[in-house]
């Protein structure tokens, strides 16, 4: 267990909604109980903890490559509890696995600009679970997911809480999605922290079709979509998926930008199923664009970089 502790800053490399870093290890009689810390979640943008479950999924799988190339044999043993997903044991040998720490820290979102050209079939089609799509042939959901979101006041409240425009902020080097995450020019992050703390007033002058056109021109380029389906009771091993593609692709070379909000907002959620021809929209567990970024992104912040978030 004390080697396990040692190498949390790495299992904390994890992707998760806003940053939010949900995650928690309870540390037993030789097993780590993997859970979640309620004041992380996002009840309001998440309200069926679609995305809390992937992100536990990606931890656990970032926790079992870790181990795995320190050399600890480590496994994980689905148990659901309260605030509980599992446990990770002490196993006969280390979890098989082609990635390593360095992948685990090399991975990252990129929300900034992508270098147009579309995934090479042999890279989308060994993606399993995944749905590919033309970025211009989603933009309009896009729009219309964004409108959705911050039109709706609680959820622009809740996304308002985890953002750190501003260097100045107690939590800046901690979690949530910094101006640099967001990719963001200085003027850009003063001008959205200036329009949130005005929402109240600004909301129905148009404040909402404003932030929402921001990202108007976001997919207006030849790239790729990916969208992940999947079983909706299986999500915490669907986010062991997600990590293990996402990691893929990393090391090819290609970065991620979530666009969760289409599948957030029902009517876009609905709309998306009919376009791929899923029958249940509820399956629809992930969206992103894929591809060459630009420019490299800055690292989100993690809790472990400056403390460490561990209950014992």
């Amino acid at each position: 267990m004390r080697q396990l502790r040692a190498l949390e800053p790495d299992f904390w490399r994890a992707p998760s909604a806003h940053n939010t870093q949900p995650w928690t290890l309870t540390y037993g009689d030789g097993q780590a109980a993997v859970g979640w810390d309620p004041a992380r979640a996002l009840p309001i943008s998440d309200p069926t903890g679609r995305d809390l479950r992937l992100s536990l999924g990606a931890f656990i799988e970032c926790c079992l490559i870790v181990c795995a190339d320190a050399g600890l044999p480590v496994a994980y043993r689905p148990d659901p509890g309260p605030l509980r997903v599992g446990f990770l044991y002490g196993a006969e040998r280390p979890y098989q696995t082609p990635f390593t720490t360095a992948d685990v820290r090399a991975r990252g979102a990129n929300r900034g600009e992508y270098h147009a050209g579309r995934l090479p079939d042999e890279v989308a089609g060994a993606l399993a679970g995944t749905r590919r799509l033309p970025c211009r042939d989603l933009a309009d959901l896009l729009h219309a997911a964004d409108l959705h979101q911050f039109g709706d006041g609680e959820v622009t409240r809740e996304l308002r809480a985890w953002l750190r425009l501003t260097r100045r902020h107690r939590r800046y080097f901690l979690d949530g999605l910094s101006d640099r995450a967001l990719a963001l020019t200085r003027l850009e992050a003063l001008g959205l922290r200036a329009s949130l703390a005005l929402y109240p007033a600004l909301r129905r002058l148009g404040l909402p079709r404003a932030l929402a056109g921001a990202s108007r021109g976001l997919l207006d380029y030849d790239g790729d979509v990916l969208v992940l389906v999947g079983p909706v009771e299986e999500e915490v091993e669907t986010g062991r998926l997600l990590m293990r593609h996402w990691l893929t692709l990393s090391n090819l070379g290609y970065t991620t930008h979530p666009l969760s909000q289409i599948i957030d907002c029902p009517a876009t959620r609905q709309e998306l199923a009919r376009r791929l021809g899923v029958a249940d929209p509820r399956t629809l567990l992930h969206v992103a664009r894929v591809g060459r970024p630009r420019a490299p992104a800055t690292p989100s912040a993690r809790l472990t970089d400056r403390q460490a978030p561990v209950r014992s």
